[in-house]
């Protein structure tokens, strides 16, 4: 009888662990795997552990049963089931959210699906941002523009194979290579694919260092990759000098925001808070107060607020299926293209111009500032010491902040 007592007491406490439910379901341990990857390659490797150890430690607490820390997405009508019961997520108050699907889903329906904290991350990326060495070298914007095609091409091929428009146009958006471009997009268009496609771009902008090499290696001459910028810089001198760079930091945001909410509108919230902490950097000590909130304390609450949430949409039911391998599958393929894209077009442009440019330039048109543009610079010291093209890779590079941001505008206004 004891014996009985002591068993069916051991069977409560086993019932209360995590361990039935990991025996009933064990793909459960394939996203604790997925977890500490990801925090080994934040921790150990230093791949963006800004970004990678808050996704990866939701990634963990989500997929834990019974602590009622994964998000449950609504679907396309915004129903989810509330112990047992259908309702409308968007009618719920914030507090009844919390109270009947827990602390994540409060924070993500507050703050990632509203979608307030990636413009919050920009604003804090502009306050970071010296746009100096692209308004130098304002002729290497055109490679920053170029590296879009990824995006587009991607989403070309995602229809073909069955995606939705709006699953389509999240997938591609991967290519700009800017983790919160990507989730304000999927948000938009395709809230249910938030979790992969987060993970997916946040892991490929941590993989930078392997995956740039890799497409200049396949594209790219040792002849090209030797091409000295500064070499060119005094054999071709730009006929133009900026007289007053200070003034013209200062208008350059304003005017940015301007043209961009002219042409796209739907562009502004990430554009506009974009130069907005960029403006807040250029006017200086009057402005400083606010620069180093943005650039410091607002962003870094919204950024372990952001990769909590995001990592917290990784459930097993939402990520373990053969749409999320399509994903990384087809973010790795945007991603590529869109460095082959700027190389390409750096190629284009060596045919016809007398000044030319090294490729390395054009495989930064990504968004990943700065890490694309240091990997782009190493690359071209181990060809020649004495080549630095950091700042004129800068140049490209930022440019695909913004390319990024105005081409996920496009996107959410034709398929939003």
């Amino acid at each position: 009888m004891k014996m009985d007592k002591i068993l069916e007491a051991l069977d409560k406490v086993y019932d209360m662990t995590a361990f039935s439910n990991i025996a009933e379901n064990p793909l459960f341990i394939v996203m604790y795997l997925l977890a500490f990857t990801l925090l080994y390659l934040g921790i150990v490797k230093k791949y963006e552990p800004l970004l990678l150890v808050p996704i990866a430690f939701g990634v963990l607490i989500a997929n834990f049963p019974g602590g009622e820390m994964g998000v449950t997405q609504a679907d396309s009508n915004g129903m989810v089931m509330v112990n047992g019961v259908a309702k409308n997520i968007y009618e719920m108050p914030l507090h009844q959210i919390a109270h009947d699907l827990g602390l994540m889903n409060y924070l993500y329906y507050a703050l990632i699906k509203s979608g307030l904290l990636p413009p919050i991350i920009f604003m804090g990326v502009g306050a970071l941002t010296d746009f100096g060495p692209m308004l130098r070298n304002l002729k290497l914007a055109i490679f920053g523009a170029a590296a879009q095609m990824g995006i587009f091409t991607v989403l070309l091929v995602a229809l073909a194979v069955g995606f939705t428009p709006q699953e389509a146009a999240s997938l591609g958006i991967i290519g700009g290579a800017d983790g919160p471009t990507a989730i304000f997009t999927t948000i938009k268009l395709a809230p249910h694919l938030l979790g992969p496609i987060a993970i997916a771009a946040y892991s490929y902008m941590a993989l930078v260092p392997v995956i740039i090499p890799l497409v200049v290696k396949c594209l790219c001459t040792k002849k090209e990759l030797m091409i000295n910028m500064k070499e060119q810089d005094k054999l071709h001198p730009d006929a133009t000098q900026i007289k007053n760079m200070r003034v013209l930091k200062i208008i350059f945001p304003i005017a940015v925001t301007t043209i961009v909410a002219i042409f796209v509108p739907t562009a502004v919230s990430l554009v506009g808070m974009l130069m907005f902490g960029n403006l807040l950097k250029e006017i200086g000590n009057d402005t400083s107060r606010l620069f180093d909130a943005a650039s410091n304390g607002i962003m870094n609450a919204a950024t372990i607020f952001l990769g909590l949430c995001v990592g917290a949409t990784m459930t097993v039911d939402a990520f373990i299926n053969v749409q999320t391998l399509g994903i990384v599958a087809g973010g790795f393929c945007a991603f590529a293209l869109s460095i082959a894209s700027g190389i390409c077009m750096a190629k284009l442009w060596n045919l016809f111009a007398q000044k030319k440019v090294n490729p390395l330039i054009g495989a930064t048109g990504l968004s990943a500032v700065p890490m694309a543009s240091r990997v782009c610079n190493g690359i071209s010291t181990q060809y020649d010491p004495k080549n630095h093209v950091l700042n004129y890779c800068m140049s490209s590079n930022i440019s695909g902040v913004i390319g990024s941001a105005v081409a996920a505008g496009v996107l959410i206004s034709y398929l939003g």
